[in-house]
């Protein structure tokens, strides 16, 4: 049986791991550790486009709004809302997704540049890629969801085949009654109360 230390030795020169002659008495005795990645393998990876730049400040025409809404009277009392308007091309946008202004400011100016990024580029923009390979895999989630309902439903069919087959073959051709199955002799007739 090889202990650790052992199996450590080859390790040793890239780890920079004193070996134990090394080690002074006083110092503590810290275990190495070994970073093992446990995870399955790697997804793959779909490379987007990088996200959009805000356009410079001196395109952009900014003013404060009171909002409206949920979020209490101080949302009603407070200018915290933000409204931008893109000078060149005329698009505006407004946003009021929190309380606080500063914040307000980061995410219209991010919204603006996406609004850009999609006007000028179209389908190779970053949130119509980003789009299609959601819509791509909700699409291959649906399928595989399908194949299997339809596959439980085909083996449902399948066991109740089985019990229609049985039930046909009790049924007597001539007559198209049902018959009696075969009653084992220490077992009371239930079919036939009368007797």
């Amino acid at each position: 049986m090889t202990t650790i230390p052992t199996l450590l030795r080859p390790l040793r020169s890239i780890l920079a791991i004193p070996s134990t002659s090394q080690r002074s008495l006083f110092a503590p005795t810290i275990a190495p550790r070994l970073f093992l990645c446990t995870s399955g393998p790697l997804l793959k990876s779909v490379n987007f486009p990088p996200r959009p730049k805000p356009p410079p400040e001196e395109e952009i025409e900014e003013s404060f709004l009171k909002g409206s809404g949920p979020g209490g009277q101080k949302i009603n009392k407070t200018n915290s809302a933000v409204q931008l308007k893109h000078l060149p091309s005329g698009i505006v946008v407004k946003c009021q997704a929190t309380r606080s202004r500063s914040q307000n400011r980061t995410i219209a100016r991010r919204l603006l540049a996406e609004k850009l990024d999609n006007l000028t580029l179209g389908d190779q923009s970053r949130s119509s890629v980003v789009g299609q390979v959601k819509r791509k895999k909700k699409a291959s989630s649906a399928k595989k969801s399908r194949r299997k309902y339809r596959k439980l439903e085909e083996g449902k069919a399948g066991a109740a085949g089985e019990e229609t087959l049985e039930e046909e073959e009790d049924v007597d051709e001539e007559d198209g009654e049902f018959k009696e199955p075969a009653q084992d002799e220490g077992k009371p007739n239930i079919h036939n109360q009368n007797e």
